[in-house]
């Protein structure tokens, strides 16, 4: 017969308890598992297998733990990991951004799509937002975030408090990706798209019979369709990087605290 003692279960329950909330958080606000695609029953099965992989990593004494610290340690579990998904989130809003100023560029600000995700956004962030997603998944971006949690256990144990000083130098310091990423993404195009409109308007003065509404618009959307197309090796590169910055930041948040 096997004699499991009570303390036994009490501690393999708070060991368990504590990655487990951090590991949801996380999940829950990170890109890719914040997917709608990816419904709650998976998100929680994920959760649990690796916290359950986590449980070896944890170390702290559960026998002197009151109640109250108890429920201190789950919010400072939960406000870590949604800060951790919100550091990569701002890379997908960056791209958004980019998109959208693309969009605008080309004619497109009108033509919205529905994104479970991000809202009522325009047809060429949704484009980019998916060969992010691609750019993700190909890198092992997954694989990447679960050894950076897993990690994080060692670094920054579950009993530990974090330095609300550090998160604040990060946000400053991370946040503006939020529209220099999109700049990078987005103004070899805004301006290849501002050229091909300072030509039309040059056409328009030396023939002022042609209709430019119902000759530029469509020019202007399929050359903006063209200068995507060549950018596109360029943008792809920019993303990877985008990726590497943010699993290495997110690496560094942990480290630091």
């Amino acid at each position: 017969m096997i004699n499991i003692l009570v303390t036994e279960i009490v501690d393999y329950f708070y060991a368990f308890l504590l990655p487990f909330v951090r590991i949801s958080a996380f999940i829950l606000a990170v890109p890719v598992f914040s997917l709608a695609a990816f419904n709650v029953r998976f998100r929680i099965i994920v959760a649990t297998a690796l916290s359950v992989l986590a449980v070896e990593l944890v170390e702290f004494d559960s026998q002197s733990l009151s109640f109250d610290s108890l429920i201190t340690l789950i919010l400072v579990q939960i406000f870590l990991g949604l800060v951790s998904g919100f550091i990569l989130q701002i890379i997908n809003g960056a791209i958004t951004v980019g998109g959208q100023a693309i969009s605008n560029s080309m004619g497109l600000g009108m033509a919205n799509l529905i994104d479970p995700t991000l809202g009522n956004v325009p047809v060429i962030s949704q484009f980019m937002v998916i060969l992010s997603t691609l750019i993700f998944l190909v890198a092992d971006g997954h694989l990447v975030l679960i050894q950076i949690l897993m990690q994080s256990f060692i670094t920054f144990p579950v009993d530990a408090t974090p330095s609300l000083n550090i998160i604040y130098d990060l946000f400053i310091e991370w946040t503006p990706l939020l529209f220099t990423g999109a700049l990078v993404l987005a103004l070899p195009v805004i301006i290849s798209v501002l050229l091909v409109n300072a030509g039309l308007g040059m056409i328009t003065r030396s023939a002022p019979a042609l209709n430019i509404i119902s000759v530029g618009f469509p020019a202007i959307m399929l050359a903006g369709i063209v200068i995507i197309i060549i950018a596109l090796p360029g943008i792809v590169q920019r993303i990877d990087g985008f990726w590497r910055q943010g699993f290495s930041t997110l690496s560094n948040f942990f480290g630091g605290l």
